[in-house]
């Protein structure tokens, strides 16, 4: 007796089974660089958040510049002895102190993407289809930002204490522009050196060791022009120079180079940001 024919399949079974073996395969994701503005503006954003959480580091960090301006720039302007070109000291030394608490903001960075790595959440981040270039400019630019709030306060300490600074929108846009490149710089300086010495102690020794050389070999304090041979030739190699040149160009009128200025600053913050993307992998190790 010969065996009953199998009933047929309906259609509706093959298209089901062909929906189902869509929906087990994940979507591919999307990549391009037409979606890379949108994922480092939510990464920055989400590094922007911690500050809902820690207002008081806003008002700390103004202690210092308030500090330097009130001090070390009241004292050198009576005394004269630094020549600025004919400006109040205090006038020329603020534009120094803006990029001087940007960096001291930027350079310790690293420090949050090594807690970032021991919390596991920088594992979670490297698996998603982000690039690691986009991830690196996200917490730059959120460095640059959180500069940028600390550069309108000390820019209010500032005229508070009578410096003739410039109100000019569009100059007020060309400092804010400074600022974030310079931020974006230091932070991936920061970042780069993390993924180098891999600890949060070894990067605060590091950081705190460079970052006073990387003050005063800058014309954040004094013209490049008393400088001795071998300081002039530090300063010209030290982007901070070139911020703080832009900055007292757009805020008190002084001679400058800004296409200089912003050409250094923005390569600056392009091989900081390939430098970070590529050490990156060594902190999820």
């Amino acid at each position: 007796m010969s065996a009953a024919p199998a009933a047929p399949r309906p259609a509706s079974a093959d298209a089901t089974a062909g929906d189902l073996d869509l929906l087990l395969v994940p979507p591919r994701p999307r990549t391009g660089w037409r979606v890379l503005p949108a994922r480092v503006g939510a990464l920055c954003a989400v590094e922007l958040q911690k500050l809902r959480h820690d207002r008081a580091e806003l008002y700390t960090r103004a202690v210092q510049p308030a500090l330097w301006l009130l001090i070390f720039g009241e004292t050198f302007t009576r005394i004269k002895a630094i020549p600025t070109g004919g400006i109040p000291y205090i006038d020329y030394l603020a534009p120094g102190i803006i990029a001087q608490s940007a960096m001291f903001i930027a350079i310790f960075y690293g420090i949050m993407i090594i807690w970032e790595r021991d919390s596991g959440i920088l594992t979670k981040l490297l698996v998603t289809p982000t690039p690691r270039a986009a991830l690196i400019t996200g917490k730059a630019f959120a460095a640059g930002v959180k500069a940028l709030i600390q550069a309108v306060v000390v820019i209010a300490i500032a005229a508070l204490l009578g410096v003739a600074l410039t109100w000019n929108p569009l100059k007020l846009l060309g400092v804010g522009v400074a600022v974030v490149l310079g931020s974006a710089f230091f932070s991936c300086l920061s970042m780069s050196i993390a993924g180098i010495v891999l600890t949060r102690d070894r990067l605060m020794g590091i950081g705190q060791a460079i970052t006073m050389p990387l003050f005063f070999g800058s014309s954040a304090l004094y013209p490049v022009s008393i400088m001795p041979g071998w300081l002039q030739a530090v300063s010209r190699a030290n982007p901070l120079s070139y911020q703080v040149d832009a900055l007292r160009g757009l805020l008190l009128g002084t001679p400058t180079h800004l296409g200089l200025d912003y050409g250094v600053l923005l390569l600056a913050a392009a091989l900081g940001i390939l430098a970070a993307s590529s050490l990156l992998g060594r902190l999820a190790r």
